[in-house]
């Protein structure tokens, strides 16, 4: 069925396409369905993705975070323009076409399961290089002129955490780490940042394609928003994206300061204590989203059972969480 109505679509854009084939939902995603299919044409087929809303889903975990997927579609062409790892966009559907609200991109080959990229040997020689490599990528994304971006959401320290503690209390799911997090954000909110530039908004490992050389493509925009650029360096420093190396505190393979030597090579200036506050900020967001798919998936069982599978790590979390705020001797 979705062959038939990809067909009809990409007809309508791509000169020369004859129909498409070999469509297969791709696994893993809480709040977007990923469908990878071949364009076929007479000069050779193209591979291709489409990433849509699913039927009667929401777009995101919080609705009121994502600027669209129309928006999406904009920011990854615009950050693939500026010479940035971005697929191309091909495509954002039309309601009359049938598939829903996203867009149809150039298929980017590689790996995003954040296992594989860590341990298997194919990634050995990238994996020193990543975090430096995504210094420089996030400042590639921190420097797209503002002029150019569709209409997106403002962000500040001390917004986020008003809006992360209505979350919190909306769970009705008490849980005395999160109330002492939530305590010391407010204790330490280093106020407004010295610049508003982009921020990705979920620029870690998983949302990443990775080669074995290197960074190939960032992924899923659909939190992007304007704010402090310290955000994207913090929450790709989240324990919960390092899935299992604890102790390479970027994606699980590199350092801080391959991270940061990388952002400031690229002409930007760190700020490693502000990028400290947002690792505390993304640390307990992540939690409050567990906690909120959880949910989600109890009060509607047909949800994607991805939900559930990262409804129980709120506890991971807390962990993480007290870690962070342990005091550190001088």
């Amino acid at each position: 069925m979705i062959e038939t109505e990809l067909s009809r679509c990409v007809a309508s854009f791509y000169p020369g396409a004859i129909g498409v084939t070999g469509a297969a939902k791709l696994s893993g995603g809480a709040s977007q369905e990923t469908w990878t299919f071949d364009i076929v044409h007479a000069s050779g087929n193209v591979g291709a993705i489409l990433r849509r809303a699913p039927p009667g889903y929401s777009a995101s975990p919080s609705p009121s975070r994502a600027p669209g997927l129309e928006a999406e579609a904009v920011l990854m062409q615009l950050a693939y323009d500026a010479g940035l790892p971005s697929p191309r966009v091909l495509h954002v559907l039309k309601p009359e076409e049938g598939l829903g609200r996203g867009f149809i991109m150039v298929r980017v080959e590689g790996e995003t399961i954040a296992r594989k990229i860590l341990r298997d040997e194919e990634f050995a020689r990238a994996r020193p290089i990543l975090a430096r490599q995504l210094g420089k990528i996030a400042a590639g994304i921190h420097s797209l002129p503002e002029a150019k971006l569709p209409k997106l959401r403002s962000n500040s320290t001390t917004t986020e955490i008003a809006d992360l503690a209505r979350e919190y209390r909306s769970t009705n799911w008490p849980r005395p780490v999160f109330e002492l997090a939530l305590r010391w954000l407010a204790d330490h909110d280093p106020g407004p940042s010295r610049e508003t530039t982009l921020v990705h908004g979920d620029f870690r490992n998983g949302n990443l394609i990775i080669g074995p050389d290197g960074v190939r493509a960032v992924l899923d925009w659909e939190i992007a928003h304007l704010g402090d650029p310290m955000e994207d360096l913090g929450w790709i420093c989240v324990n919960s994206w390092r899935f299992g190396e604890i102790d390479k505190p970027v994606g699980g393979f590199g350092t801080r300061e391959d991270l940061f030597a990388g952002y400031e090579e690229a002409g930007r200036r760190v700020d490693s204590d502000r990028v400290m506050f947002w690792e505390v900020m993304g640390t307990l967001r992540w939690g409050i989203m567990c906690g909120r798919m959880m949910q989600r998936f109890r009060n509607a069982p047909d949800h994607p059972m991805e939900q559930a599978v990262i409804g129980r790590r709120p506890s991971e979390t807390e962990i993480d969480l007290l870690r962070l705020l342990a005091p550190r001797g001088k």
